[in-house]
């Protein structure tokens, strides 16, 4: 299938493993130009080697400043970005009782704002070029609540909001805003996730995963290249008549109208 991303300027949060990296591959292999971030330069370097001719760039998102210096960065050595994923930050699960005002701002600096201080200034760049699409991996969280991750998934949620209205009110303009929510996927992440998940429980962390994955119908936790494809169709031209939605992707474990 011709998804129309051949030569598109590609800048991918978080790109250095994960589901960023797995979504800097999968773009890769449809011939666009492939810039990542992350905090980490060992990190950008790491995922330099597994992508020909990626731009990587190191910065702390959660710094506005450091993230419009890296999009100048990007933009200065592969012109404007056509595509932006974010896949860079995440809260960490907290139990209920351990949660404080500095945890909570903790979570949205760590997830909303390092999203936000990208969007903001690459929406409005795409806006005067009249295109290009902004692809938020967001995560489950943000539509149902979950005791170890309330704070997390309050900053996912807020983020679903500003996808919704970011897509209306750029749609006129050209520029497509759009979201994945991923549910429990083969990452990092996800692990220390089952970790606080055993302790709120007094559990182990093997049975934590199991009573997790359990819950899930078809059976298993997503992988990353699976993410990575969503992101890659709600991207490309097939998806051209779609903005202002996040789109679930959980294997069936939430069955909600939306």
């Amino acid at each position: 299938m011709e998804l129309g991303l051949n030569g598109k300027v590609v800048l991918i949060t978080g790109g250095s493993k994960g589901i960023g990296l797995a979504c800097a591959l999968a773009f890769a292999t449809e011939g666009a130009r492939i810039a990542i971030c992350s905090r980490s330069p060992k990190n950008v370097e790491s995922a330099r080697a597994k992508l020909k001719d990626a731009f990587g760039v190191a910065a702390d998102l959660t710094d506005a400043d450091a993230a419009g210096r890296m999009i100048h960065a990007v933009e200065d050595r592969m012109g404007p970005i056509d595509v932006l994923v974010n896949s860079a930050g995440a809260a960490k699960r907290t139990p209920p009782d351990d949660l404080t005002p500095a945890v909570w701002r903790e979570a949205f600096d760590a997830k909303f704002f390092s999203y936000i201080n990208v969007i903001d200034p690459v929406v409005r760049r795409m806006a005067k070029h009249g295109s290009g699409v902004i692809v938020s991996v967001i995560g489950a969280g943000g539509k149902v609540p979950s005791s170890i991750h309330l704070a997390g998934g309050s900053a996912n949620a807020a983020l679903m909001l500003a996808t919704a209205g970011l897509g209306a009110t750029y749609a006129g303009k050209g520029v497509r805003v759009v979201a994945v929510s991923p549910g429990l996927t083969e990452t990092d992440r996800v692990v220390e996730g089952f970790a606080a998940a055993a302790r709120l429980a007094n559990i182990s962390v093997d049975e934590a995963r199991r009573r997790s994955v359990a819950r899930i119908p078809l059976g298993r936790m997503a992988s990353p290249s699976e993410i990575a494809d969503a992101v890659l169709f709600l991207a490309s031209a097939r998806a051209a008549y779609i903005t202002g939605v996040s789109l679930s992707v959980e294997g069936g474990q939430n069955p909600v109208v939306v």
